[in-house]
């Protein structure tokens, strides 16, 4: 499709879903260009061939390279000399793995949105895949690339608060928190409150998987055991708005687990504190330019986004000095760069350090939500996941 990447060259990317109207796919074209390394040139996004084009109109692409599915994307692509390294999905869920799976098997790169799938047989395919084809595969689990997460995983890592115990960790929104499926639904909800599109539990594809992956990657275990309740707050929903689970971790570690978006006045909050040996990690999505550190015996430290000091690893995230705003945006941004040195440095054979979430972790995440069903449908039976 494309010759090998020229120095300082942008990867070229098309997307997959995220039309003009979209806010995800106006969050993923902003994160994959602020930093120079990508450039959106093509997309599918629509399957309507001339509202593909017209929407690539509409984004300042080439009108022809505005396509009306995966299918013709790779044709179109393979027969130009500047044509994709990769692919960014953010369709609905249902297509999620048919549009990687396609993807891997063409030779590109894929960054995927949350769920890569809507089993963990399908996510564990993918998994193998890019592993035969020697692709990058990284899923824009966003809020474990906050600088702040970032070095809430190394404090742990380094043994700051020694050996994690404990981890409660929540993502709480209100969005449906009203009976929206007894009115004129939006062409979105439509597919969300479609069970047979939007997966296993509309909550953990829309959000839970984020608290999930958070938490396994700050403390650096797997959930090995479940015992979960996963159902609807809202009387008469026939999709899942809400999960709660208790945890046991590889390491040992037990936690909290819950997510919901059924939660009148929550308004997108993501929090988790680790409890370890010697102390605490605290950490909010509401201030999350600030991370807690309590260790027993000395004072409370507020550790701040741009303090003097911070390992350069974490102060790379940032893009401002302290004090300016920084958000979901800047840690989008932060795995397209991240994705991209990977693709660079695969290129010409040097070695790159792995920081993004993988197709791994997302198979663990379907894994995860699959033995949290199984246990609820067991009456909250310890379920192994």
């Amino acid at each position: 499709m494309s010759a090998p990447n020229a120095p300082h060259r942008p990867l070229r990317i098309a997307m997959l879903g995220g039309g003009p109207t979209s806010w995800i796919g106006g969050m993923h074209r902003r994160a994959a260009e602020l930093d120079g390394a990508w450039q959106v040139v093509a997309g599918v996004f629509s399957s309507d061939a001339g509202r593909s084009r017209d929407a690539a109109a509409t984004l300042r692409l080439d009108p022809s390279r505005g396509y009306a599915d995966i299918t013709a994307l790779i044709a179109g692509e393979r027969a130009r000399d500047d044509g994709i390294d990769a692919v960014a999905i953010m369709s609905p869920n249902d297509t999620h793995y048919p549009y990687a799976a396609a993807a891997l098997e063409a030779g590109l790169h894929v960054i995927g949105d949350k769920p890569v799938s809507t089993t963990a047989a399908e996510a564990r395919d993918l998994a193998a895949r890019a592993k035969a084809n020697g692709r990058v595969f990284c899923v824009t689990h966003g809020y474990s690339a906050y600088p702040m997460t970032r070095y809430a995983k190394q404090l742990v890592a380094e043994g700051a608060i020694g050996a994690v115990r404990l981890v409660q960790v929540e993502y709480i929104q209100n969005g449906q928190a009203k009976p929206i499926e007894q009115g004129v639904m939006t062409t979105s909800q439509q597919w969300k409150f479609d069970a047979s599109r939007s997966g296993l539990a509309l909550v953990f594809s829309a959000i839970g998987c984020h608290a999930q992956h958070l938490a396994c990657n700050i403390i650096g275990q797997r959930v090995a055991a479940v015992s979960a309740d996963v159902g609807a707050l809202m009387p008469g929903r026939t999709v899942v708005d809400t999960m709660l689970a208790n945890l046991r971790f590889e390491g040992g570690a037990r936690g909290q687990y819950t997510v919901t978006q059924a939660a009148a006045g929550g308004e997108n909050d993501v929090r988790i504190r680790v409890y370890g040996e010697r102390g605490l990690i605290d950490w909010s999505q509401r201030n999350a330019a600030y991370l807690q550190l309590n260790i027993e015996g000395e004072n409370a430290r507020t550790i701040g986004r741009g303090d003097v000091g911070l390992p350069p690893a974490i102060a790379r995230l940032s893009r401002t000095p302290r004090g300016h705003p920084e958000g979901l945006l800047e840690a989008f941004a932060n795995i397209y760069r991240e994705a991209a040195e990977a693709i660079i440095a695969q290129r010409s054979g040097e070695a790159c350090t792995v920081n993004y979430p993988t197709i791994d972790d997302a198979a663990h995440s379907m894994a995860f939500v699959e033995a949290c069903i199984a246990s609820q449908e067991a009456n909250g039976t310890w379920t192994m996941v």
